[in-house]
């Protein structure tokens, strides 16, 4: 074992003859090497601590401001406040060489004024968001309001190239909404839901909370507010995601898929190497903070702080609450294949594998004919179990010996591999294949995805792939933002050319060691055999039991899943840009029509969106379901409604819609601000039936927008098959459906659709048919409407 063999690497002993001194020269190398490589990244990392502190001043602009002191001294002048002589009395001496030292500390001293100024300069511009409502309404003028704080807020966000934590300390922190403007909103949102008598006794609860109870828990939420960088984010990660006890499997995990139009590689070992050397080069970028920020429209910063949870990171199990646990490197990832786990050490002699040199790796993994050891291939269902036994178990059977190195092993990989036995695929005549490849990568069979970690790639057997993602650490944005990333590097030949990663690459590699062989191989040729893979030792003999009862639960589970991705080819982006509505809403729209003829009913609706232009932002919640939307869906079962009426009431709802995601991505959500004082009544043990009833509403219809990354810019007239499905989830109620779409091009939008088996009510086919007759129905209402305005028009000019 390789770690038998480093135990060994050094050692003395005493004889008769003397001193007697063994060493394994390779093995100190590799351990120096590591040393090397960890003091580099300390270095790095306290360099760019220095630089984003100061951001968006230059670092270098400090020996400027400090060489004018000393001109302006050393002629006679004086420094501005005097500093230089208010400075030199509290030195030894007034000897050249302390004045130079005065300057110098007076120049530190202007010079950390100005940065600061700057900084805190952008962070007032930031606050104001009257670019967003201005921006993005159709038709709308940009104010000169507007106009003059972009001119600003350019010129101090392109003074100097930011690092990917640059803006952090220049984001403005997460507004805290009033109390009564929350309950007016809320009361707003529910109005179609409820009956006359229902929606009365809500009201009067709502009153009742905001003149007693609801005063004094805001007043804690403001101090909150004042002290934390974000009132919101820490709590929900805590209470939403680590005091879960549910299974992480179906219920949290989200999952991300292969572009299915094409095919790079079928050989499973060559695609494993290439997207595992890609991650490993994405998180170097982070690492050393050369990735650059996400922009909002090339000028406005989002939140970066979820980056750094990325790779290295698990979910660790707790009897009452779980905890996320981020290591600040790994040299290793851990590859699972036929119930097997393995090591693989991805940095050797000081740098990162090569892709053809993993393949090796992979290939040796592929043609192993090891067995799995007792307990040890459905031993991942633990990470699929019920969060309270699964951390019973890891407390009394993996606390000490080979099972506590094992874990730690994979705890502390960058990432989990899965090397699956068998293909996925896509046929356009036969969805459930592309059905099949979702509920692989959202479940698997339950025990060959490690569900605690990050991520875990998935690998099938001919080269597709696809991650399983956990999400208490980010959200599906960080990840889609990693994974189209890769995507476009290898699709695009990972070269000089390839935006993101392509410079890092050539400067490592050269050109020739990128893409895949006619074969299907890795190009390159290794310069030395790399670390062969290391099986894990477990001794499972105590824990069988669990194990196979946690099987048994997590094959129930993904048994009662109930996926249907839909591939809408009809029409797309292209066509609902004509009809002067947000692309986004009208498909929000759509899905209250569809969800209306399927359930027969409204529902609460859930759609998330971003908070990141807050620092620690996270997700506010968007309720589409809405007084204007449910007034236009009832209009589409009335035959006396006109079609213009009904235009008319549909671009009421869009713009409804509108409004609603631009308040929630301004920080004027609803319930992250009820979440919050809910969280504090319970902290002051105070009973409210108002938030009692509001937070144990349920989310029938949980959507939400695969949101595009940087290879959003791509050139699909040039790339005509790079699109990826998206991802997806499960559902969020028992009667309910998860909902996740993708606006892939002019002309096709995918949607995953998610319900549970057992529940009679639902179905994932029935409701997509529903979202089709939908999508069908908006474009022939636009049609027709659009028609009748040319006949108008026509009958007008004659």
């Amino acid at each position: 074992m390789a770690e038998a063999h480093q135990a060994v690497a050094f050692s003395f002993s005493i004889t008769h003859e003397g001193w007697d001194i063994n060493y394994d020269q390779e093995v100190l190398n590799l351990i120096w090497t590591s040393g090397v490589r960890s003091w580099k990244k300390r270095i790095a990392r306290f360099r760019n601590s220095i630089r984003d502190g100061v951001f968006p001043a230059h670092l270098q602009s400090l020996w400027l401001v400090i060489a004018i002191g000393l001109g302006l001294h050393f002629t006679g002048h004086k420094v501005p406040l005097d500093l230089v002589n208010k400075i030199l009395p509290h030195l030894p001496a007034r000897t050249t060489q302390w004045e130079v030292a005065a300057c110098s500390i007076a120049g530190l001293l202007v010079w950390l004024s100005i940065c600061y100024t700057m900084r805190y300069t952008l962070k007032l511009l930031l606050m104001y968001k009257g670019w967003m409502y201005e921006s993005r309404a159709p038709g709308s003028r940009i104010s000169l309001k507007t106009k003059i704080w972009s001119i600003f807020v350019k010129i101090l966000s392109s003074w100097n190239t930011p690092g990917l934590y640059s803006f952090q300390g220049s984001l403005p922190r997460l507004v805290l909404p009033g109390l009564h403007d929350t309950m007016r909103r809320y009361l707003r949102s529910v109005r179609p839901l409820l009956d006359d008598e229902n929606y009365a006794r809500m009201e009067n609860l709502a009153k009742d909370f905001e003149s007693t109870i609801g005063k004094k828990l805001q007043r804690f939420l403001v101090l909150k507010s004042w002290w934390a960088t974000n009132y919101v984010s820490d709590w929900w990660e805590e209470y939403v995601y680590l005091r879960g006890r549910s299974p992480l499997m179906v219920n949290s995990n989200f999952y991300g898929t292969d572009p299915i139009f094409m095919h790079v590689s079928d050989n499973q070992a060559a695609r494993a190497a290439n997207i595992t050397h890609l991650l490993l080069a994405f998180r170097r970028l982070i690492d050393r903070q050369e990735l650059q920020p996400i922009m909002v429209q090339n000028m406005i910063p989002l939140c970066s702080w979820q980056y750094e949870r990325t790779f290295n990171t698990v979910r660790a199990p707790g009897l009452e609450t779980d905890r996320i646990i981020h290591y600040r490197d790994s040299n290793h990832i851990v590859v699972l294949h036929k119930g097997c786990y393995y090591k693989v050490i991805i940095y050797y002699r000081g740098r990162l594998l090569r892709p053809c040199e993993i393949q090796i790796q992979m290939e040796e993994i592929l043609k192993s004919q090891a067995k799995p050891l007792v307990g040890e291939q459905h031993l991942a269902a633990l990470t699929a179990w019920n969060r309270t036994k699964w951390a019973e178990v890891r407390n009394n059977h993996f606390t000490r010996g080979p099972n506590r190195t094992s874990l730690a092993a994979i705890e502390s990989a960058a990432f989990v591999l899965s090397l699956d036995e068998e293909p996925y695929d896509y046929d356009e005549k036969d969805h459930t294949k592309l059905d099949h490849f979702g509920r692989s990568l959202l479940h698997g069979n339950g025990y060959n995805r490690w569900f605690d970690k990050s991520f875990t790639v998935c690998i099938g057997s001919n080269g597709r792939v696809g991650f399983n993602a956990e999400h208490t650490w980010g959200d599906a944005a960080v990840m889609a933002h990693i994974w189209e990333s890769f995507m476009y590097e290898e699709n695009t030949d990972m070269g000089a050319d390839a935006p993101v990663l392509g410079h890092l690459w050539e400067c490592t590699f050269g050109d020739d060691a990128d893409g895949y062989e006619e074969n299907g191989n890795t190009k390159g040729i290794p310069e030395f055999t790399p670390p062969t893979p290391t099986r894990l030792n477990w001794d499972l003999k105590g824990c069988l039991p669990q194990i196979e009862e946690a099987t048994i639960d997590a094959t129930k589970l993904l048994n009662d899943v109930d996926l249907r991705i839909f591939v809408h080819n009809s029409y797309g982006k292209g066509f609902m840009k004509t009809c002067r509505v947000s692309p986004d809403a009208y498909i929000q729209m759509a899905l209250q029509l569809a969800y209306y003829r399927d359930a027969k009913r409204f529902s609460l609706t859930y759609e998330a969106s971003m908070t990141r232009l807050f620092r620690e932002g996270r997700t506010e919640t968007v309720r589409p379901c809405t007084i204007e939307s449910t007034a236009w869906v009832k209009s589409m079962h009335d035959p006396n409604v006109k079609t213009e009426e009904r235009v008319a009431l549909l671009q009421k709802a869009c713009k409804q819609h509108q409004q609603l995601y631009q308040d929630a991505m301004s920080g004027k959500g609803i319930d992250r601000h009820l979440f919050c004082l809910y969280v504090v009544s319970k902290y002051l043990e105070v009973d409210s039936p108002f938030l009692n009833e509001v937070l144990s509403e349920p989310w029938r219809l949980s959507t939400s927008q695969t949101p595009h990354g940087q290879t959003s810019k791509m050139d699909l007239k040039k790339n005509p098959n790079f699109i990826s499905p998206g991802g997806g989830f499960g559902p969020v109620a028992d009667d309910g459906y998860g909902v996740s779409y993708i606006v892939a091009g002019e002309n096709l939008i995918f949607f995953h659709v998610s319900s549970k088996k057992s529940c009679p009510t639902t179905s994932s086919d029935r409701f997509v048919k529903n979202v089709e007759q939908a999508l069908t129905d908006l474009r022939t209402l636009f049609e027709d409407y659009h028609a009748i305005t040319k006949k108008v028009a026509n009958g007008t000019t004659k």
